[in-house]
């Protein structure tokens, strides 16, 4: 990434701490910076401007950023679409690829992972963290991991998901609470 033409990002989190840290460090960095604390506001200001990146929390307060990665990818077809989450998981990299992210990079990330990112190379396929390490997943991890599966697949919908995993609802609920089981 060349800064001497001062490229312009796009932060889409509702973690107001979060996203002006990292805005101050970007901007160190002489890059241009907007903020956003919600999906509508960020693709006002993505019709607004051009932005050479866009980072997209995954989790917005009542919100998901899945579902502003389309709209934001047709308003700014050129940029490079990053999403950030605290809670990682296969499927949700997925979703998030297939609808338009160049990458995807679990929480905590600092500025220096966060260019890393952008730049990664179009053809280097899926994101780094999730590469094979030739550990296999543990038994909770992997029942994490399908749990995650059937729900994409319900639209995210905690009740038919529940039945399609023969589970009651309210222990469903308890397990989408808790952080993803380590790897």
């Amino acid at each position: 990434m060349t800064q001497a033409t001062n490229p312009a990002f796009l932060i889409l989190d509702d973690n107001q701490v979060f996203a002006e840290t990292l805005a101050r460090s970007l901007t160190r960095r002489e890059f241009r910076v907007t903020l956003a604390h919600d999906g509508q506001t960020a693709l006002d200001a993505a019709t607004q401007a051009k932005f050479a990146f866009v980072i997209i929390d995954l989790q917005l307060a009542g919100d998901s950023g899945l579902q502003w990665i389309a709209p934001l990818r047709q308003v700014q077809p050129q940029a490079r679409l990053l999403v950030l989450t605290a809670y990682a998981s296969i499927v949700t990299t997925v979703q998030a690829i297939k609808l338009g992210a160049d990458n995807y990079l679990a929480k905590p990330a600092n500025v220096d992972s966060i260019l890393a990112a952008l730049e990664a190379d179009d053809n280097a396929g899926a994101p780094t963290q999730f590469s094979e390490t030739g550990v296999p997943l543990s038994v909770d991890r992997l029942q994490w991991e399908h749990i995650q599966q059937v729900l994409a697949q319900h639209q995210g919908n905690v009740s038919s998901t529940a039945r399609a995993l023969n589970m009651h609802r309210r222990t469903l609920q308890r397990r989408l609470a808790k952080k993803p089981a380590a790897k």
